[in-house]
């Protein structure tokens, strides 16, 4: 017998049997600024973790005295070569922990630049299924045929971006309820509390 659920969605963890046996990531920031090698950052490096990648950003120590763009650029490329065995070993380790790729990158900056400039050494492009119905696809067609993507993945991909560029605080007040919902849920009945 076929139990249909109504609004489409079962009961159960989130994420539907993506995520049905992956392994816990919620220490990952702190297993990484533990186990990374000292003097590689300027502090704990910013750990991002999602379904399939951690990634690992640090920021590189200010260069002492004046430093040049072209400068800047190549300290990153040098910390780049010669920290690579060593970031491989470390992702082998957080890979095995957490069953998740791990992406790498830094934060950096020129002297006399108020930004830092974030630079992936390695990350990974997932694909991910969607159903769309006309109205969504002529969008995607829409940016393809103006030039503005090259494909109707590349347009959707464009898309993303833009509503986490322009909703970013609406994205992050999401993400903080999430994390207030599932720690009511593994409070709740059948929690073992």
């Amino acid at each position: 017998m076929r139990h249909h659920h109504i609004h489409g969605r079962r009961s159960g963890r989130p994420g539907g049997w993506q995520q049905a046996e992956q392994p816990d990531a919620s220490d990952a920031a702190d297993w990484f600024a533990g186990r990374l090698p000292d003097g590689w950052f300027a502090g704990d490096p910013t750990v991002v973790v999602d379904r399939e990648e951690i990634t690992v950003i640090g920021r590189l120590p200010d260069a002492a005295g004046e430093e040049s763009e072209a400068r800047a650029s190549g300290r990153a490329a040098r910390f780049r070569e010669e920290t690579r065995a060593e970031r491989m070993r470390i992702a082998d380790e957080a890979e095995a922990r957490y069953g998740r790729k791990v992406a790498w990158g830094i934060e950096i900056r020129a002297v006399g630049d108020d930004n830092y400039e974030r630079i992936l050494f390695t990350n990974i492009a997932v694909p991910v299924m969607t159903r769309l119905r006309q109205p969504e696809r002529q969008v995607l067609d829409t940016l393809v045929d103006a030039g503005v993507a090259r494909s109707r993945s590349h347009a959707l991909a464009w898309c993303v971006r833009l509503v986490g560029d322009h909703e970013g605080e609406w994205i992050d007040q999401l993400r903080e309820a999430l994390v207030h919902v599932e720690k009511v849920r593994s409070e709740g009945p059948g929690s073992g509390k």
